[in-house]
């Protein structure tokens, strides 16, 4: 008898676990993720987190953000990350693509190459995808083609657009670091806005597990 309800609560622990781990909301994310330059308590993930649990939803943010990465990067991780479940998947990936001008056609099959793996994975999962915007300096042809490739991924694939990640940020010196490309510990906070503005009805619709 011992045994048998030692083996229930293992059991009933597990799917514990594992059902919690379905509330998961991971950000797949670069430097901007991760929060370059500042604890990660500041960055927008951890700032989303604040957000959720004020709201009283049971969500947990994952910020799986890697300083440097390309569109190209996280398809190659996302598999890893995938080990997770979630709930709701958010790719903020493309600023570093454009820093090096790498082709947008190239960002546009990594991103929906992601977002269908995340479906595969998780056909249940929630999709966000962040646009994002480069200086005019970038020349006009490929900022335009740059700028074009969120709103296309979100329509090819579903996932709901947050139209431009660095809204009220990019271009402000007094929100970014000394590099004028990462966001203060202020930026950060109008980063999390834009994202739960977008984020906030999308999780209104999500079954909760536990």
């Amino acid at each position: 008898m011992r045994l048998v309800l030692l083996a229930f609560f293992i059991l009933l622990s597990v799917t514990r676990v594992v059902t919690n781990a379905a509330d998961n909301i991971v950000v797949l994310g670069d430097s901007l993720t991760a929060g370059y330059g500042l604890d990660e308590a500041q960055a927008y993930p951890a700032l989303l987190q604040k957000k959720i649990d004020e709201a009283g939803l049971k969500f947990q943010v994952i910020n799986a953000g890697v300083s440097g990465d390309t569109t190209t990067d996280g398809l190659n991780r996302v598999t890893w990350i995938l080990k997770r479940p979630a709930a709701v998947f958010i790719v903020a990936l493309g600023a570093n693509d454009g820093l090096r001008g790498l082709p947008p056609e190239l960002m546009q099959k990594n991103l929906t190459a992601v977002l269908r793996k995340v479906h595969t994975v998780n056909p249940s999962a929630k999709l966000l995808v962040a646009g994002m915007l480069l200086p005019t300096n970038f020349g006009p042809e490929y900022t335009k083609r740059f700028a074009a490739v969120f709103p296309a991924v979100a329509q090819e694939t579903g996932a709901t657009l947050i139209p431009f990640l660095l809204d009220g940020v990019g271009g402000r010196p007094e929100l970014n670091q000394q590099d004028r490309i990462h966001p203060t510990a202020e930026g950060q906070q109008i980063l999390a806005e834009n994202v739960w503005k977008i984020l906030r009805p999308v999780l209104e619709d999500v079954p909760l597990k536990n």
